[in-house]
């Protein structure tokens, strides 16, 4: 497994290797990395929607009146 950062963006790679016995330690890792990235991402959603939510809704001024 290699882990590699793209432009601040984490990505995993996982590489398969045929065996008559699989890895449990590595696959077991494997799977760990993945929630942990996946608890991160979630979590900086989040914190984002808060603080977007803080600010309050955005209003932009409108150039032109409502038509009727």
């Amino acid at each position: 497994m290699s882990r590699t950062f793209h432009h601040g963006e984490r990505r995993i790679r996982v590489r398969a290797i045929r065996r008559k016995e699989p890895d449990l330690r590595k696959l077991a890792g494997a799977l760990i990395d993945l929630a942990q990235a996946q608890l991160e991402a979630d979590a900086e959603r989040q914190q984002k929607r808060r603080k977007t939510a803080e600010r309050g809704p955005s209003r932009r001024p409108s150039s032109r009146k409502d038509a009727v």
